[in-house]
């Protein structure tokens, strides 16, 4: 309960920007590809945070010590969030206090979803990930019902000051929850009921020198491919959701409305992690992400026939059974295959293809918006997601055979 709150801050914290975009994009006088600008510079500051982090976390130790890693990342978006209210008065501050905002939510989510894979069974680690990311869809809907409560009584400054508070009681349960005594006594749960610990001891450091983990995760052809594999899904997302909102007010909805919308997909994204998480650890991680790759890109095209209120409700809803799906069984792919420098190789593949992709995919689709209109738009992220069938082809299985194909064994 408490990783999946902390995993729902890191969501809310990483769709505050999008939410309110219209309105920072109406007072700062900014066209679609400026407006992905900002946006851009919030994924460059993602990308040394999700490197850093994660390689941080697996220096410092796995399991019970994440957390405390975990907290300060988590403090910095906090801090992030404060000085934006009180400093981001012209354009050029608004933009430079994107980084340390963008370091957190780069560095929250390896680190955090290390912890859970460290703290489950291996035969449920599929399941207990996609549980967890439920956070995930419950933060991307709350974003849009906190933004429209916010700006109904205040403006956008106020949404980066109040909303990133809210995730200071999920700081103080992961500091009395993530001990070592209690990671004891769920290991010992572990052994009694006779299923594979996630790691033979509580923690674990890599020998060596400090690159030892980097070295470990990129050794892992998984690892590698499964940062291009995430890097198209991302670029689809951080493509379609910068936009979501704007696509809306052109529509004729206000910003309230068009940002509550927005999220609707938080609202049946629970689900389809829990499944597609639950199925992988029985069918395997490669067929899961295989059928997703296509749903998603059925919902992208969909958006282009969004046309009012309704429309929108019923393309985002859909999407919402795919959209966060595919990334539990991705992290649970990479603590499969490198459990040692799981933070590390989180924090590779978050750093980069979040980032990455974030700091392209928005001024690429707010030109191509520009350029062409929505539908062009969406046929390309469609297109995008769609090659994510090559770099699957090459990663390996890590599910069992005997497990993929008998459901309800264990190793």
């Amino acid at each position: 309960m408490v990783t999946t709150g902390a995993i729902l801050m890191t969501s809310i914290d990483g769709g505050i920007l999008p939410a309110v975009l219209p309105s920072i994009s109406s007072e700062f006088g900014l066209n679609a590809a400026q407006a992905g600008l900002i946006n851009s510079v919030f994924f460059a500051g993602l990308i040394v945070g999700g490197i850093a982090f994660g390689w941080i976390s697996d220096r410092i130790g796995t399991g019970y010590r994440r957390t405390w890693t975990w907290n300060v990342a988590m403090l910095l978006g906090i801090v992030g969030g404060a000085m934006t209210f009180g400093f981001g008065g012209s354009f050029l501050a608004f933009l430079l206090l994107r980084i340390p905002m963008g370091m957190s939510r780069g560095g929250s989510e390896p680190v955090n979803v290390a912890l859970v894979g460290e703290w489950w069974p291996k035969e449920y680690r599929g399941f207990a990930v996609g549980v967890h990311h439920t956070g995930f869809p419950l933060g991307q809907f709350a974003t849009g019902a906190l933004i429209a409560a916010v700006l109904g009584v205040a403006g956008w400054r106020e949404a980066f000051l109040l909303i990133p508070l809210l995730g200071l009681p999920i700081i103080v349960l992961q500091a009395f929850v993530g001990t070592r005594r209690n990671q004891e006594k769920v290991y010992h749960w572990i052994d009694n009921h006779h299923l594979t610990r996630p790691l033979p001891e509580l923690s674990t450091r890599l020998p060596s020198g400090i690159m030892a983990p980097v070295r470990e995760a990129l050794r892992s052809r998984n690892v590698r491919w499964s940062v291009v594999l995430v890097f198209l899904f991302l670029w689809g997302e951080s493509g379609a959701v910068t936009f979501l909102t704007t696509q809306f007010v052109q529509n004729g909805m206000s910003v309230g409305e068009a940002a509550l919308i927005a999220g609707a997909s938080g609202l049946t994204g629970w689900a389809g992690q829990v499944l597609w998480g639950t199925l992988s650890d029985r069918t395997g991680r490669k067929f899961a992400i295989g059928f997703l790759i296509a749903g998603w890109a059925a919902s992208l095209i969909a958006m282009i026939f969004i046309a009012g209120p309704t429309s929108a409700w019923i393309v985002l809803l859909a999407w919402g059974l795919f959209r966060n799906a595919p990334f539990p069984v991705v992290y649970a792919l990479l603590i499969d295959s490198v459990p040692k420098a799981a933070g590390t190789a989180m924090g590779i593949m978050i750093g980069i293809a979040l980032g990455v992709s974030g700091l392209f995919a928005s001024v690429v689709a707010g030109w191509i918006i520009d350029s062409w209109g929505f539908t062009a738009h969406y046929l390309v992220l469609a297109a995008v997601c769609l090659l994510g069938y090559i770099p699957l082809a090459k990663i390996a299985e890590t599910v069992p055979r005997h497990r993929a194909t008998a459901p309800g064994t264990a190793d």
